[in-house]
């Protein structure tokens, strides 16, 4: 019997729309070592690895009637270079040429024929680099059995690698009676998920039925959030549109450490605080009414550990994500109050048990942050859009260099998927002394959203004006 997707995987798939594509992507930049790097070398780094996650071969097969969730089969016609593809900028690209080529091939859907994943090499960077962008659909990371695509190419040393164990061959798929039999026979197990189903893949996703059904399924991946207020409306909670704009802020990770250890204090929280000054700014900046009172709800998912101590998987964080709701203070004018307020709201969550575990972190294989942002937009997609006004995915990283093949990677910006009607959605990972930060929005409603990257650079600036020399 082929693997059924479970309640929470499927409602990624049913979720989605042409607005809302339900992809999360990475953008890796890269100095092109003396050697080359070529379309031929990615396609056969990636080949020699695809046998580490099968599910890279498969696609979603729907079943007939909607009589059950769908189930993942082989793609007996999986050609690695349709997933695997090559594009250019005119030499000398600049940055701001290849982010808007992120936010182009962010605002199309995956093909839903053929597996949910696809890789760009990015070549005619200026100054000796390259890029490589992922997108992978939130249906397929678990963070378990299938880790992000952005992860499996990464090595702490240049030409290491994992050879293949030899050709692969799909099975065959189910035929459409076997698949209605399976079906059928998880129906009497479970009348009321057959009748569930059917609603969600008929669109009608949200009765409340279903909406706590999916919460229920969903505890393996995220932690409840107890009952919680409306989120404050504003100018981030709006219809949006099929396009994106991509913008990035760069920033290091001593700066950050220099705030923190001065206002005791975490990075994460100086995270937050910095992009709490920066949506002030820019709330002003829009000519939005800002209050001493005003604030805006970030939905903040942070990897855990269920238990720390617990060695019998040595090198895997676990798919736990625990979601957090934090009003960021955006109407407070001084930038030490702003940073007070976020570390004290944060408190709860920094003093428990269940937090990230560095040292576990740094035991993952490979680069872990495109998959626990994956894990984090499948956090935040599990909840009700009107609890919170923008996601915010802050996930560490290795503070070595990390190389795809002989290349060293420079830079990696996470990009974030929207949420229906949410128009901003803000990722950031910490790698090899730096923090970088991916602004994904809408195209319409954030067409000034490369302002609020700088915005973000000028909030760390005011902090760290306030740490003594």
């Amino acid at each position: 019997m082929p693997d059924r997707l479970s309640a929470v995987d499927a409602s990624f798939i049913y979720l989605e729309d042409r607005a809302t594509p339900m992809h999360v992507g990475g953008v890796a930049v890269f100095r092109r070592p003396r050697g080359g790097f070529d379309y031929d070398e990615l396609v056969r780094m990636i080949e020699q690895r695809l046998d580490l996650i099968p599910r890279y071969r498969q696609k979603v097969q729907s079943v007939p009637g909607h009589l059950a969730r769908p189930v993942w089969v082989d793609d007996p016609d999986f050609d690695l270079t349709y997933h695997v593809r090559r594009s250019a900028l005119p030499r000398p690209g600049s940055d701001d040429q290849l982010h808007d080529l992120v936010a182009r091939l962010m605002s199309r859907p995956l093909d839903p024929t053929r597996p949910l994943w696809e890789t760009y090499l990015v070549e005619g960077l200026a100054r000796g680099r390259f890029a490589i962008v992922t997108k992978t659909h939130l249906a397929l990371v678990d963070g378990i059995g299938t880790i992000d695509i952005g992860q499996l190419i990464l090595d702490t040393s240049p030409q290491v690698g994992h050879n293949s164990d030899g050709a692969w061959i799909p099975q065959r798929p189910p035929t459409q009676t076997r698949l209605l039999f399976d079906a059928i026979s998880d129906a009497v197990q479970s009348p009321r998920e057959l009748v569930e189903n059917a609603r969600a893949a008929a669109g009608d996703l949200f009765s409340s039925a279903l909406v706590q059904r999916l919460a229920d399924t969903a505890g393996g991946l995220v932690t409840a959030i107890g009952t919680a207020s409306t989120a404050p409306s504003g100018p981030l909670n709006v219809r949006i549109s099929p396009q994106r704009r991509f913008a990035v802020a760069r920033t290091s990770l001593d700066d950050f450490k220099a705030i923190s250890s001065e206002h005791n204090c975490t990075v994460n929280d100086v995270v937050l605080a910095t992009l709490a000054g920066a949506l002030r700014t820019w709330l002003l900046s829009r000519g939005q009414t800002v209050t001493s009172s005003t604030t805006l709800r970030a939905l903040v998912p942070l990897a855990i550990r269920e238990d720390e101590t617990d060695e019998t998987v040595p090198g895997m964080l676990g798919n736990t994500v625990t979601a957090k709701l934090v009003d960021l203070p955006v109407g407070e004018p001084n930038a030490v109050v702003r940073l007070h307020h976020v570390s004290h709201a944060m408190r709860g969550h920094n003093d428990s048990a269940r937090k990230v575990a560095a040292s576990a972190l740094k035991r993952m294989s490979g680069f872990a942050p495109p998959t626990l942002h994956s894990l984090g937009a499948r956090a935040a997609g599990s909840f009700s859009r009107k609890i919170f006004n923008v996601v915010i995915t802050n996930v560490p990283g290795p503070q070595e260099p990390l190389y795809a093949g002989n290349a060293k990677m420079i830079e990696m910006f996470p990009v974030v998927p929207l949420a229906r009607n949410q128009a901003l959605a803000i990722g950031v990972t910490s790698y090899d002394g730096g923090v970088y930060f991916g602004l994904n929005g809408d195209r319409g409603v954030m067409s000034d959203v490369d302002t609020m990257a700088r915005m973000a650079e000028e909030s760390l600036e005011e902090l760290l004006s306030t740490v003594r020399v």
